[in-house]
């Protein structure tokens, strides 16, 4: 790292301790290229991070824009009546019994690249062009889960449109998202004439828990290139994690707004009480201090069974089934006031509602061929757009009870250009398959069995009922009782019966908000309103630097030793900043200080390391890497007193992205610091 003069640092040596030397390695030093040489001014070796409590910035209303792998939309509510959240208008469009209070994430740009639609007037438009126009059309679809597969995201890295074409993706992001901030700004100037022009909107833009810093800062880069807000304002921008974003929305819910799948079982919980979890968590201490027959007592007084079981711990986990992935929180309902504690780190995977999609596809590769498959979507994108679209309105009718077959409609286009491409028709294709399940129906559709369609289903849903079982299966998070589904793939009858026989059986409550769809949508606009309700949250990685200290014989691998200037010093220790899965409160700091090499120097430059172990003791540990960097940019030192010019970092881990800020300390002014995820 300090191969280069205009980045190098060094060191103060703090205190009397001989342990432990803050000099950085030299330059062209083993393993200096890439690993340490930054030397942290502690008060001691283990400094306590210190509390500080986030500053508000001030706003007249919360705009939420909860941005799906297959559907997104916004909703805002006023800062004068935080509770009161409004759906954005219903879309034009759509498909019949569809409720539109959301818009697919379809993205249409013109051959030129120039934004054209999006949403359903992208998809219905595309669908309208003629195919061979439409091959030189940008169309994107479920682009999101792009950025969570991606492992070397930056800001360069490339989308491809259906057609096979490219272009950069934080493009394709900002162009999204910069339609959704004029919708939702014209809606605000006709709903409140009045609105200040100026620093009236807080913004927040949801991502699955699971995604890593490198994902997250790529959202706030394509917010700033959209144009919500600016660099100097970013503080108007807030990140929600989809799971806890529904967290705080379904903790607000009263009883009569939840399906209790358990409730048919016998002795299942009742429904329709009308108060939400705070009252009767509140209620139920209440009921406990005074009586010992607490349980009795509960339902007899109408909380009801499902929230007397979690009087030991109030204790829940949400399961956000979305599109793309399945994203698992824990949290546990802190009193007085309502806040809320993540007790595991957030975890999940790619095990989406575009599983079966892709489940759907293989399908039909295995009936016409993988080969055929491929051809057509690159040769008819907007015909494999149709056939997409006429699954999905088929997949939301399948259920696990369901003994009718589905019919599922073949665009011409794909009949037609299968008789071309193997001179035979579809009919004849399906009849020397070797997939019974779905056959031709006389109406000129597939057939598919309710057996079949349910099979599609099967490996997404294992895999989310696995990542669930795995979160219950951690000390940290015995007891739980209920389960939250949550999310747009919650809507599933196919979802909601399996997770129900697979955990019901042990005793874990299965409950689904009536409004699922929407709960991370309402909840990113209360969380907006509020950010401090989420009061700690676990580290998911260690984060650290590399620093060096003072060399043990017997302690310290040998091929670590740097001897410089007569001293012995053991190079690429790993100095942790949080451990994985460390319980980190809101505000909380961990300070370090700098001291740039030289007078003068206007930037200072540290590499950061994570890795998913709390026990690494060096850099070069196998799991632990460089995965940003700390950048201080600071001001010229005309009026800084003699003496070496130390700069103090602050940096917080319990919020939704990793914050920076920093002072210099002779002079008591801020210094721009940030932190890059996406400089790798």
């Amino acid at each position: 790292m300090l191969a280069v003069p205009e980045i190098s640092l060094q060191g103060l040596h703090i205190g009397s301790s001989p342990e432990r030397s803050l000099v950085p390695s030299p330059p062209g030093s083993p393993r200096t290229q890439e690993s340490c040489g930054i030397a942290p001014l502690t008060p001691s070796q283990s400094p306590k991070p210190e509390a500080r409590a986030p500053q508000q910035a001030p706003f007249s209303v919360v705009v939420a824009i909860d941005f799906g792998t297959t559907s997104s939309g916004y909703a805002f509510s006023f800062a004068s009546d935080p509770e009161a959240i409004h759906m954005m208008r219903k879309w034009e469009g759509g498909d019949p019994g569809v409720a539109h209070q959301k818009t697919p994430t379809c993205l249409l740009l013109t051959p030129e690249g120039a934004f054209h639609s999006f949403g359903y007037t992208a998809r219905d438009y595309y669908h309208d062009l003629d195919p061979e126009e439409a091959r030189d059309w940008l169309y994107f679809e479920k682009f999101k889960m792009k950025i969570h597969s991606a492992t070397d995201l930056t800001l360069k890295t490339q989308l491809e449109a259906v057609n096979g074409k490219k272009m950069p993706a934080l493009e394709v992001f900002a162009h999204a998202l910069r339609f959704f901030k004029e919708h939702a700004l014209q809606e605000l100037r006709e709903q409140c004439p009045s609105l200040p022009e100026k620093d009236a909107v807080r913004w927040v833009l949801t991502v699955p828990a699971i995604w890593k810093q490198p994902a997250k800062q790529f959202m706030r880069e394509a917010a700033y290139l959209a144009g919500l807000v600016s660099r100097e304002e970013a503080e108007q921008l807030l990140i929600a994690l989809e799971p806890e974003a529904a967290s705080v929305y379904c903790r607000k819910l009263r009883l009569h707004q939840l399906l209790d799948l358990s409730s048919q079982a016998p002795g299942g919980g009742r429904l329709g009480e009308r108060r939400s979890i705070d009252s009767s968590f509140r209620q139920a201490r209440e009921q406990l201090r005074r009586s010992r027959h607490s349980r009795t007592f509960l339902v007899e007084s109408g909380v009801g069974e499902l929230w007397a079981e979690m009087q030991a711990g109030d204790r829940y986990v949400v399961a956000d089934c979305g599109g793309g992935t399945v994203d698992l929180t824990v949290h546990q309902l802190e009193q007085p006031h309502g806040t809320l504690k993540e007790l595991y780190k957030a975890s999940g995977g790619p095990c989406g509602a575009v599983g079966v999609d892709l489940a759907f596809e293989q399908l039909l590769g295995r009936i016409f061929g993988e080969d055929f498959i491929v051809t057509f979507k690159r040769q008819r994108p907007a015909a494999w757009v149709d056939l997409t679209i006429a699954f999905e309105a088929r997949k939301r009718t399948a259920g696990p009870h369901r003994a009718a077959a589905l019919n599922i409609s073949l665009p011409f286009s794909f009949i037609d250009f299968y008789r071309k491409q193997r001179g035979q028709n579809v009919e004849t294709a399906l009849r020397r398959s070797s997939v019974n399940s779905v056959k031709w129906s006389s109406q000129g559709m597939l057939r598919m069995s309710s057996e079949a369609m349910n099979e599609l289903f099967q490996p997404t849903v294992s895999g989310i009922i696995q990542h669930i079982e795995a979160v219950l299966a951690r000390p940290e998070v015995q007891g739980v009782k209920l389960l939250f589904l949550v999310g747009g793939f919650a809507e599933s009858a196919v979802l909601q019966h399996a997770v129900q026989a697979a955990l019901g059986a042990r005793g874990l409550r299965v409950v689904v908000p009536h409004d699922v769809g929407l709960t991370i949508l309402k909840g990113a606009v209360l969380f907006g309103q509020a950010p401090g309700v989420v009061r700690v949250r676990r580290s998911p990685l260690t984060y650290g630097v590399g620093v060096l200290n003072r060399f043990v014989a017997g302690r310290h691998p040998p091929d670590k030793l740097l001897v410089r200037d007569g001293r012995r010093w053991c190079t690429d220790v790993f100095e942790r900043f949080v451990a994985a899965e460390q319980s980190v409160a809101l505000g909380e700091e961990v300070r370090r200080s700098y001291c740039p090499a030289r007078p003068g120097q206007r930037r200072v430059l540290i590499n950061l390391y994570c890795c998913a172990a709390d026990d690494a003791l060096f850099i070069t540990d196998p799991g632990v890497r460089k995965c940003g960097a700390l950048s201080l940019e600071l001001e010229p030192a005309e009026d800084t007193p003699p003496g070496r010019r130390e700069i103090r970092a602050a940096m917080q881990f319990g919020d939704t992205e990793i914050k920076v800020t920093a002072v210099d300390v002779s002079t008591n002014r801020s210094v721009r610091a940030a932190i890059d995820f996406l400089s790798n």
